[in-house]
């Protein structure tokens, strides 16, 4: 007989659209700001896809993840130096070993997460010349 499906045995998501398609609200709202103001700062060619579970940014290697949880939503900056240079900005989140947590229903300001974008990419053109 067949097991019932149920949210933890459905099939991973295959696309940034399909996985916020199963976020619930306020935090579907909320991601989709993130993921803009991620995709307005990315060069055109970055890819968005899904790494580990869940939306990801690459360009040239992964460049900025993002999830929704039951009690708050991420941003995945995939570099410990950068959320350093932010964390006086990121008062308002939990941040802890690379991950910035904040409310399902108010994502960092688009300025600041566009900020971080370009300076991960920074710090990327910075790896890729030494």
């Amino acid at each position: 007989m067949k097991k019932p499906t149920s949210p933890k045995h459905r099939r991973k998501p295959i696309s940034i659209d399909a996985y916020l398609a199963r976020v619930p609200e306020p935090a579907r709202s909320t991601l989709k700001k993130v993921r803009s103001a991620i995709r307005s700062a990315a060069p055109p060619d970055a890819n968005e896809t899904i790494s580990y579970g869940i939306p990801m940014f690459k360009y040239d290697g992964m460049l900025m993840g993002f999830a929704a949880f039951k009690n708050h939503c991420s941003l995945f900056p995939t570099s410990m130096a950068v959320v350093r240079t932010f964390e006086n900005e990121l008062k308002g989140c939990e941040v802890s070993k690379g991950t910035i947590r904040f409310p399902l229903d108010k994502p960092p300001l688009a300025t600041l997460i566009k900020r971080m974008v370009k300076a991960r990419l920074a710090e990327k053109k910075s790896k890729q010349q030494s």
